[in-house]
């Protein structure tokens, strides 16, 4: 890890099928928008055994690339679709 950095690990969890269903259809485009974004380094959210549990990784060069993507993501369509679905992240790198 770069001394900069800032990661993002932790999960996505649902409570019902179309919540999980509304993350599937949101995630390609939130993953391609993301790896696009200056900055960052890796962009990855996996499917689990659980098919209502995503793992969630992060890595961006510094906390300005990582404010960054909060703010884009926080105004797009993933925000709006998976509003109110529980996440548990563990954030490191930033002041």
């Amino acid at each position: 890890m770069g001394i900069n950095e800032v990661t993002l690990t932790g999960t996505l969890t649902c409570v019902s099928e179309a919540e999980a269903s509304r993350v599937r259809a949101a995630l390609p485009a939130h993953i391609t928008l993301t790896r696009a974004e200056a900055g960052c380094l890796s962009f990855e959210v996996t499917a689990t055994d659980d098919p209502m549990v995503w793992n969630v990784a992060e890595r961006f060069t510094d906390a300005s690339a990582f404010k960054a993507h909060q703010t884009r993501a926080a105004a797009s369509d993933w925000a709006v679709q998976t509003a109110g679905i529980a996440r548990n992240y563990t954030i490191t790198g930033l002041e």
